[in-house]
Formats: C-alpha cells, sequence, structure tokens
C-alpha cells in the first residue's frame, strides 16, 4: 500500500514538474536565462545581481547545476541533427532535471536522516505529499537547490557524528564542498546549518585531522568558486592579475548589500514575524496542527534544530518571501506525528490532502501559467503575415527572454502599470516602429478586460485596433497585429 501510494505521488511531481506555471521570475532569471545565453547563445537578461558593481549571484553553483545538463544537453543534439537546440527542450529538460534531483537527492536524504523505519515511512510520505515538493522544489529556484544541500549536509554531519572510532575524513570532505557550494549559492545557507554544526566541536576536539580536512576542502573549493566567478565578471581582464587585485568574491557582496534595510526596501519590507504568521502556514498547512495535537518526540535533533534555527535566523531580516523557508519544510515534515486519535487522523488527512491538492493546481499548473506558453509561441514564429518588432507584456511576470529563441523581437516588461499609462505605451510603439510592414504585439491576462475595446471588429473607427492571435487555455491572452 505505501509504494503504491509513494509511486503515485511521483506521478503527480513529475506531471506537475512538466507544467509551464511560473510561480517567480527568480526561478528563470537567477538560473536558466544567464546560462542557456551563454552556451547556446539565446538572446538573454542579465537583472541587477549580476550587472551591478559588486555582483551579488554566483554563478559557480549554476554552472554544474545547469550548465553541466545544457552542455551535455548541446552535444546530444548536435550528434542527431544539423538544427540547434529548440529552447522549449531546455526549458522541459532543466525541469526533468529538478524533478530527478528531487525524488533522488530530497527523499534519499529523508532516509538518511530518519532512522526509525514506521517514522521514515511517514516523513517521506508526508514531504512527498506536500505541494511544496510537487511545485517550488521542481522549479529552478537557488532555493530548491539549496533545500538539497542544507538536507545533505545534514546528513554528512550525522555521518561524521555517528563514526565516533574514526575521523570520518571522505564526510568531512564532502560536507566542506557542501558548504562552500551552498554558501556560493545562498547567503541564507549559514542560517540553516549554523546551530546543526556546533554539534561538531567536540567531534572535532577530538579529531582535530577531521577538522583540517573539512577546513581544507572549504578553502580550496572557496578558491575555485572565485577563479570562476571572476573570470566570468572580468572576461576582458587578465585572470591571474584580477585575481590577485580584484576578486569576485559574490557571498561577502550580497552579504554587504542584504544588511542594508534601504537595499531591501526597494524589494519590499516585511515585519519580523512574516515568515512565521504567514510564510509557514502557507507553506505547511494542515501540517502546523501537528506541531501542538504532536508534539515532536523521538525524532532526529538535526533536521529539527535546522529548520527552527534557519526560520529563525531568517525571521531577522526585514525582507520575506515564503521560498526563503524552502529547505525548512522537508526537515519540519519529516519530524511530524500523526495524531494518535484515528478519527483525528482521518480528519486531518482530509485536510492534508485538500490542502495539497488546491496549492498543487494553483501554484503547479495555473500560475501565470501562460507566460511560458505565449514566449515560447513567439520565439516559434518567423513570419506572423507582419513583422513583430516589439511585444509588450502587461500585467505579467517578467518573461524568460532565452525563449524567444533567435527570433529578433524586443520584449518591454511593462509589469502593473496603469491602463492610461499602458495606453501612452502603446502610442509610442506605434509611432517608433509601427508602418505597413511591421506590428506590435501586447501580452496580457484574459481577465484584463479594459484591453477588450481594442479589439475592434472595425478597426476604421479607432486610432488603432488589435487582432487577438494566440490564447493559452483562457489563461493568458495573446494579442497582436496592431495596425496604425
Amino acid at each position: 500500500m505505501w509504494a503504491r501510494t509513494y509511486l503515485a505521488l511521483l506521478v503527480i511531481r513529475l506531471y506537475l514538474a512538466l507544467q509551464p506555471s511560473y510561480i517567480h521570475p527568480d526561478e528563470n532569471f537567477q538560473g536558466p536565462e544567464v546560462i542557456a545565453g551563454k552556451i547556446f547563445a539565446f538572446p538573454h537578461h542579465l537583472t541587477w545581481e549580476f550587472t551591478s558593481e559588486k555582483p551579488v549571484r554566483s554563478v559557480s553553483s549554476l554552472w554544474p547545476v545547469y550548465g553541466l545538463p545544457m552542455v551535455v544537453l548541446h552535444w546530444i543534439w548536435s550528434g542527431i541533427g544539423p538544427n540547434e537546440v529548440p529552447p522549449q527542450v531546455v526549458y522541459y529538460t532543466l525541469r526533468a532535471l529538478m524533478f530527478i534531483l528531487s525524488f533522488v537527492l530530497e527523499d534519499w536524504a529523508i532516509h538518511e536522516l530518519v532512522q526509525s523505519p514506521p517514522h521514515r515511512r511517514l516523513a517521506v510520505t508526508l514531504v512527498a505529499s506536500s505541494y511544496v515538493t510537487w511545485t517550488y522544489q521542481t522549479h529552478t529556484f537557488s532555493n530548491s537547490i539549496e533545500t538539497l544541500v542544507v538536507a545533505w549536509s545534514l546528513v554528512m554531519v550525522q555521518r561524521v557524528l555517528d563514526n565516533k572510532q574514526r575521523s570520518s575524513l571522505r564526510s568531512s570532505t564532502v560536507l566542506g564542498c557542501l558548504i562552500t557550494f551552498g554558501i556560493f549559492n545562498r547567503i541564507t545557507f549559514p542560517a540553516y546549518l549554523l546551530v546543526p554544526s556546533l554539534h561538531l566541536l567536540p567531534h572535532f576536539f577530538r579529531r582535530p585531522f577531521s577538522l583540517l580536512v573539512l577546513s581544507t576542502a572549504i578553502l580550496l573549493t572557496t578558491s575555485l568558486a572565485i577563479v570562476i566567478d571572476t573570470s566570468f565578471y572580468h572576461p576582458d581582464s587578465p585572470l591571474l592579475h584580477t585575481l590577485l587585485t580584484n576578486p569576485t568574491f559574490t557571498p561577502l557582496n550580497s552579504l554587504l548589500y542584504n544588511t542594508q534595510t534601504s537595499n531591501l526596501a526597494t524589494h519590499g519590507l516585511h515585519p519580523h514575524y512574516q515568515h512565521l504568521v504567514a510564510s509557514l502556514p502557507l507553506l505547511l498547512g494542515p501540517a502546523l496542527y501537528l506541531f501542538f495535537s504532536a508534539p515532536i518526540r523521538n525524532v532526529p535533533r538535526l533536521p529539527v534544530l535546522s529548520a527552527i534555527s534557519g526560520s529563525l535566523l531568517l525571521s531577522c531580516i526585514p525582507h520575506q518571501e515564503p521560498r526563503f523557508l524552502l529547505p525548512a519544510i522537508p526537515l519540519l515534515l519529516s519530524s511530524l506525528h500523526l495524531p494518535r486519535s484515528k478519527s483525528l487522523t482521518k480528519y486531518w488527512l482530509a485536510a492534508w490532502i485538500g490542502f495539497n491538492t488546491l496549492f498543487g493546481v494553483l501554484m503547479g499548473i495555473y500560475h501565470q501559467g501562460g507566460v511560458i506558453p505565449a514566449q515560447t509561441w513567439l520565439g516559434q514564429q518567423s513570419t506572423l503575415g507582419v513583422s513583430m518588432v516589439e511585444v509588450l507584456w502587461w500585467r505579467t511576470y517578467s518573461p524568460p527572454i532565452w525563449l524567444l529563441d533567435h527570433n529578433p523581437i524586443r520584449t518591454t516588461d511593462l509589469m502593473g502599470i496603469p491602463f492610461a499609462s499602458l495606453q501612452m505605451q502603446v502610442e509610442t510603439a506605434l509611432g517608433s516602429d509601427c508602418n505597413t510592414n511591421k506590428s506590435v504585439g501586447l501580452v496580457a491576462p484574459y481577465s484584463s478586460l479594459e484591453i477588450d475595446p481594442w479589439i475592434a471588429k472595425s478597426p476604421e473607427d479607432q486610432a488603432f485596433a488589435f487582432e487577438e492571435i494566440w490564447r493559452k487555455s483562457g489563461r493568458e491572452k495573446r494579442v497582436g497585429g496592431l495596425e496604425d
């Protein structure tokens, strides 16, 4: 019964992993957009994190996660035929990769951390049935990678502690590499490992050579990451000279940036209790009830300490988003017990299934679900009767530029500007770019009723009109063919 349940949950995870929902622009612009532009020469956009004087985003963690699969895919595709890899193939390859990483590494880590077989089955089932695992964890977020690195860092800490007779050199080496990778991936990583790592102090006191091995691994991998980042951010400068005079150390840049409240204010400031009263309930739902009805007992200490300390430390930062707590979710779920009452367990399971079904469908299918298909469709259109020179995106997330393939379309992200400002943007685009052979397109949610009058049956009665030429299942409206 358990095996069939787990298999069914895997099928759900895979299905949602291959859906084109778009949870947050960071899942694209903090990873795939950058690497795809380098490997395939797709048009791409680098955000401020990569273009500022002190860049805060490391590419050393992006190359093994996204770069290596893209290189392998490029090599395989070139052996099949002369055509280049379509960007949509790259996109869904990365989604499949995130599913595999989630399935193999996350579930395996739970097996390692939870020793009791009965509790292990419950822990794996709770994690596998969470919509966070189905959606966030199968998207290309740096937080999703951080979740895996945190989990396996705890596994390595546990292995070092369990191996009391030897120095656990291999585990210490792997832990050192994971620590460096985690810090360069996200500066929030130490918050989850700080308290659990304190358990290693007695071991290092008894086995100082293990500490030496750990420190050496951290030093070597940090040096490698700095070389990679410096080479990326100073491509035209002599590498050795730049390393000696102006090396790029992105974790320090990120730390300095995020300690300035004025910087965080541009992204939004939140009360310190935001994570506790909003983020955790949103991510855990009915699972929060189990913390009170079935107190944590007889569970591994490291996952609980990591999740609680990480959540509390990140609550001290005034900018808070639910995905910042992704590493804590599998750790907390793996530490829970079901209620002792069978009737109460029955009601809780119904609430848990309903909660994850609702949010799984919302976040895994419908959330900004037309952006990726619309941009992919645009990239496939080499001819539309008239030349599409610019596409305006209104009330949507910023679309991935690299999905346009090599189609020379200018993308203008208008975010959620007022309708009057939108009209001015359309008129500006008309005056500068449109003629008898060119047109401007507009992508907007189908619920944007304000633009319906622009889709006129008698365009000669108006200064301009749109013709609806693409629609995604009623979720995103793609209208184009702007006429002067």
